[in-house]
């Protein structure tokens, strides 16, 4: 008798998590963040779609409208729509009430404390809040309502029966709706698993992508019958997966994903930044790297902030089993939407999660990945955020994100404790969203219009990204993070054209780097591969760990190493 043929994960196929329906991102996850979401975004929505839900089709079909709060569902279905609404309402009556006390409690301070102690209100706190809060001034005498955030998880507010893990796989890159306002109803030609996100079998099923297994068993797992086997078969291909061995060269090789998901590989070390992979849709797209393009094992996945492109659970619950080390920026916690990162991930599972604070580093050998401080783009929210140098060999590089040149001595004061860094990886996002963009639901009092615009969450233009390429030595610049790729779509809803002011400035600042010589200078889009040699010419000044200050400035190499924990493990659309 033949062997038993074993199957894997198709290239088009797509693993969704989701939180009762609705695709998960950070703000659905940690309690206080859920639960305002929750009120003032999910139940609104809903209750404007039942009023009317031709409005909301025709306004998800207009390129301006949208990325608003309207739900991209055919009127045929408001029925489930309905069904979703009651149950959402009755399954999650804590957290609605968890919300509204957040919203009484900052109310009580905002109006009653003015500077005295703050040991009485405690008892004035709404009972929801009661023992999950510490209650804080700033130095200005302003009050802040503290979450116990690790506490909030152990609650009744935290309910991971309503994860699921939702199989399909799109006709085409643009046929997923924009995912903060519709939620994920039954459908005959996807599979629903209902499984918290850290249930070790869902790791066997992410592991299809280089584990293939028989038939039978992947059905069992699932909870499947044979009559299932129509709606399972295409999800699948037959025949082993071969994942690519991992680079050995000293030149370091980088492999381009989309958006900011870069993959460097140098000595048998692997790194990926901002982890955003995209399948490959049935009816064909753009050519680009997908799972099947990444090594078995990951040894760092980096995390540069809580932004919905850069921390995406649906890539990173895929590549949990793969990764080695999950490495995230440190949250300060004041504000209750400073989610810790450290703490969400290990509640989904990660065990090895880093977090990382400004020049800690991570030594790899010949290498190291040091966090450096990341401005702007976050509407002056002191949210968690970092950028990340990495080091290989002789090579430095910068990863960036959607960093924003607020203040170029601060740049040159990293330039000054780790050398050049010759490779900058940066976006252009000159624009940004209204600060109520995701945002809107964790203010207690709404922000003005004029508020609302003026504190837009903005990257780089052209000048100020040469600023901060000037600031810390580069040499090459390889804009990324745009958001042009198709697959993007459902996330940010940007509809880049070449007349877009981000474009404009990306070509601006690309069309400079060259005036003044830089080795390369280059837009990234879909799918690239290319190595970083040493380059000749003049001397770089000095390399990672060396401080180019007197014998005075405390040493880079003795900063804090995190080695030891490596080892131990307008504003018509309001979020």
């Amino acid at each position: 008798m033949g062997k038993e043929p074993v199957y894997r994960w198709s290239d088009s196929t797509v693993i969704a998590p989701l939180i009762n329906h609705w695709p998960a991102w950070s703000y659905l996850i940690s309690p206080a963040a859920a639960s305002l979401h929750l009120l003032d975004y999910q139940l609104k929505t809903m209750r404007s779609y039942l009023q009317d839900p031709e409005s909301h089709v025709r306004a998800c079909k207009d390129p301006e409208l949208i990325g608003g709060p309207f739900m991209d569902i055919e009127p045929g279905r408001a029925g489930d729509v309905r069904r979703l609404l009651a149950e959402t309402e009755r399954m999650q009556r804590g957290n609605q009430e968890l919300a509204r006390a957040i919203i009484d409690a900052y109310s009580l301070l905002a109006d009653q404390a003015q500077g005295q102690e703050l040991e009485s209100f405690y008892p004035k706190l709404p009972y929801r809040l009661r023992g999950y809060v510490e209650l804080v001034y700033d130095y200005y005498n302003h009050p802040v309502v503290r979450m116990l955030e690790g506490l909030l998880y152990e609650s009744e507010y935290y309910d991971a029966r309503l994860q699921s893990l939702k199989i399909s796989r799109p006709e085409r890159d643009n046929s997923r709706p924009f995912f903060m306002s519709t939620p994920c109803l039954d459908r005959d030609d996807e599979i629903d698993w209902a499984k918290p996100f850290n249930d070790p079998q869902a790791d066997w099923l992410f592991s299809l992508d280089v584990e293939p297994q028989p038939l039978g068993i992947i059905r069992e797992t699932l909870g499947l019958s044979e009559k299932d086997e129509p709606r399972l078969m295409p999800m699948l291909s037959q025949g082993p997966a071969s994942p690519p061995e991992k680079w050995q060269g000293a030149d370091v090789r980088i492999r381009y994903f989309g958006h900011a998901c870069v993959l460097a590989e140098w000595r048998g070390i692997s790194i990926l930044t901002d982890p955003f992979v995209s399948a490959m849709p049935t009816g064909g797209g753009i050519e680009r790297l997908t799972y099947r393009d990444l090594p078995a094992k990951i040894d760092y996945a980096l995390v540069t902030h809580n932004h919905c492109d850069h921390f995406v659970l649906e890539t990173l619950l895929r590549l949990r089993h793969r990764i080695g080390h999950l490495v995230v920026p440190r949250s300060f916690g004041l504000l209750h939407g400073d989610v810790s990162l450290k703490l969400m991930c290990r509640q989904l599972g990660f065990k090895n999660v880093i977090e990382m604070d400004t020049l800690e580093r991570i030594e790899l050998g010949d290498g190291k990945i040091v966090a450096v401080p990341f401005l702007g783009e976050h509407g002056d929210l002191p949210h968690a955020k970092t950028a990340y140098v990495v080091r290989a060999g002789n090579q430095a590089m910068m990863f960036a994100a959607d960093s924003n040149c607020l203040d170029r001595h601060m740049y040159e004061r990293v330039r000054d404790c780790v050398g050049d860094i010759e490779t900058v990886f940066l976006g252009t996002e000159s624009v940004g969203a209204p600060l109520s963009w995701s945002y809107g639901p964790l203010f207690p009092r709404k922000p003005s219009h004029g508020v609302n615009q003026s504190r837009r969450q903005r990257g780089c233009d052209a000048a100020r990204a040469l600023d901060l390429l000037e600031a810390v030595g580069a040499r090459r610049v390889y804009n990324y993070g745009m958001g042009q790729e198709p697959w993007l779509e459902h996330i940010l809803a940007l509809g880049l054209t070449e007349d877009s002011p981000q474009i404009c400035e990306s070509d601006k600042l690309l069309a400079e780097a060259r005036r003044r010589g830089f080795i390369a200078a280059e837009r990234l889009f879909g799918k690239r591969e290319f190595y970083l040699e040493e380059s000749a010419g003049e001397p770089r000044r000095p390399s990672l760990g060396v401080p180019r200050t007197g014998e005075d400035q405390e040493s880079f190499d003795d900063r804090p190493s995190l080695a030891s924990e490596v080892n131990d493990a307008e504003d018509t659309f309001v979020f």
